[in-house]
């Protein structure tokens, strides 16, 4: 007669594998839904064409993404260089040099911060932001930019928090001073999850919809520099799905559109996995 333990332990085991395989397949089948919901567009148009022209004139049936696409990617490159060094140096600061009072106060507010609607950045961005900026990426990558700051400092708190205090004792005895250990012992150690904590900061960027809306100018052109407006693909998404569907091929349009931000987000951080994998490998040696 099997063991009571031993059914429990089987049981376990194939609920979890049925929800790991559930999950997998939420992915597979969001991706199938978009593409089959984008086939009118790609049967009618080339996909070269799709993706690098930049005319975008849905009444004349031209829906070129490419300034799309540029907005993303320049919001998005934005963000992640202006919220990464601040982000680093607060949470060395917080894991480091900050007292415990210190500490009791700010965790909360990262943790307020990180759960703001995104409206309420896009609205603190207009007022604050705009009138010196106006509606421009640097606009869009500053209000992202402080969007993930939070979320970065508390990743890269608790990844610091990880590192034993003997590691750095260790290299205070040997007469570092106590930036020389976070250089050589913290920042080193806790590397790939740095890394790691990049990749999900830049997905959330990606995605971002309503803040970046608000202030970017969501002109459908390839911008130039950072004083040019843009039009990101979640605001193309959340600012004309429901409009003008009745023209031929707008709605399979805008599944392409979320089909490019699915499919960018998706490519990223499997690149992002590979890599993360050979510095875990280096760093272990």
């Amino acid at each position: 007669m099997v063991d009571g333990r031993i059914l429990k332990d089987r049981a376990a085991g194939g609920v979890m594998r049925i929800l790991t395989i559930t999950a997998v397949l939420v992915v597979v089948v969001m991706a199938a839904g978009l593409v089959i919901k984008s086939m009118p567009l790609l049967e009618s148009r080339p996909l070269g064409g799709l993706l690098f022209s930049s005319e975008w004139k849905p009444l004349r049936g031209e829906f070129g993404f490419l300034p799309f696409l540029a907005g993303t990617l320049w919001v998005t490159a934005i963000a992640i260089i202006l919220a990464l060094p601040v982000s680093l140096l607060t949470a060395i600061y917080l894991t480091e040099y900050a007292k415990p009072r210190v500490r009791k106060y700010v965790f909360p507010m990262l943790d307020i911060l990180a759960g703001l609607p995104s409206v309420i950045y896009g609205v603190w961005g207009v007022l604050l932001i705009v009138p010196f900026t106006g509606y421009t990426l640097l606009a869009g990558g500053i209000v992202l930019g402080v969007m993930i700051l939070p979320l970065l400092v508390s990743l890269l708190v608790e990844i610091f928090s990880t590192v034993p205090d003997a590691l750095s004792e260790a290299s205070t005895s040997l007469g570092a001073t106590r930036w020389q250990g976070i250089k050589r012992v913290v920042l080193r150690k806790t590397f790939p999850g740095i890394v790691a904590s990049v990749v999900l900061a830049v997905s959330r960027a990606l995605g971002e919809t309503i803040a970046v809306l608000m202030v970017c100018g969501n002109l459908p052109r390839v911008p130039q520099s950072l004083t040019d407006a843009g039009y990101p693909l979640p605001a193309l998404i959340a600012n004309n799905y429901g409009e003008m569907l009745s023209l031929p091929l707008y709605e399979a349009a805008l599944m392409f559109a979320a089909l490019i931000l699915f499919t960018v987000i998706l490519l990223f951080n499997v690149t992002s996995r590979v890599i993360l994998y050979r510095v875990e490998k280096k760093f272990a040696l």
